[in-house]
């Protein structure tokens, strides 16, 4: 049940810890998505609680959900507007030249019948910019914190790839697949006018201990 996971819960405003696996929209073979949970996360109100931005199906975290249109519509603004703070956690398959840095890599989307649709680094695309900070390596892989300031599709998964050669661990498209894939949705700081911002933070899940990394 999805309502063991809710980091931050007020009137107009609810943000869960997504599991992995778990898609934010319906699968065209209507199999199970966020919709099946969305009546366990009313909370007393009459009305389903509306995914404000979407988390890819492997990846865990923090999901942003709004309680009525006002307020989805102003939090949609607010990530429009780039006011939006996110944290993401990934461990890398290889290990990255340098320490930090901003990845500043156009995507656009790209289509093949052997291979299905994918993004890529495309400069006649939308302007993506990501940044990132080496926390630890390990036996090959590298432990990384990404701080995206545009929200494009699979934004993390191909700058990680195309721009630091490391592809995320388990990532089914970009790397070389697996079991799990190792990127989480750590922390999500939204701000509000006349109100406390939203804040949530989401622990780092079981996955990534397995794999051996820990903050």
């Amino acid at each position: 049940m999805l309502a063991n996971h809710v980091l931050f819960l007020d009137g107009e405003a609810l943000v869960i810890d997504k599991p992995a696996g778990l898609p934010v929209d319906r699968p065209r073979d209507g199999s199970i998505s966020l919709e099946n949970h969305l009546d366990g996360l009313k909370f007393g109100f009459k009305r389903w609680p509306v995914a404000v931005h979407r988390l890819d199906r492997d990846t865990s975290g923090c999901l942003l959900l709004s309680r009525n249109p006002k307020a989805h519509a102003r939090f949609q603004q607010a990530f429009e507007q780039g006011l939006v703070r996110k944290r993401y956690l990934a461990v890398l398959e290889g290990i990255p030249e340098g320490e930090s840095g901003m990845i500043d890599l156009a995507l656009g989307k790209t289509s093949t019948a052997e291979d299905g649709w994918r993004m890529r680094g495309d400069p006649a695309g939308k302007a993506a910019r990501t940044g990132w900070r080496l926390l630890e390596v390990r036996d090959g892989r590298s432990f990384v914190e990404f701080t995206p300031e545009t929200g494009r599709t699979h934004q993390i998964r191909v700058h990680a790839a195309e721009v630091l050669g490391a592809p995320v661990v388990g990532d089914p498209i970009y790397g070389s697949g697996g079991k799990h894939s190792l990127l989480h949705a750590a922390s999500l700081t939204v701000p509000r006018e006349g109100k406390d911002p939203i804040i949530a933070e989401a622990p780092l899940p079981a996955r990534f201990v397995e794999a051996g990394f820990t903050l």
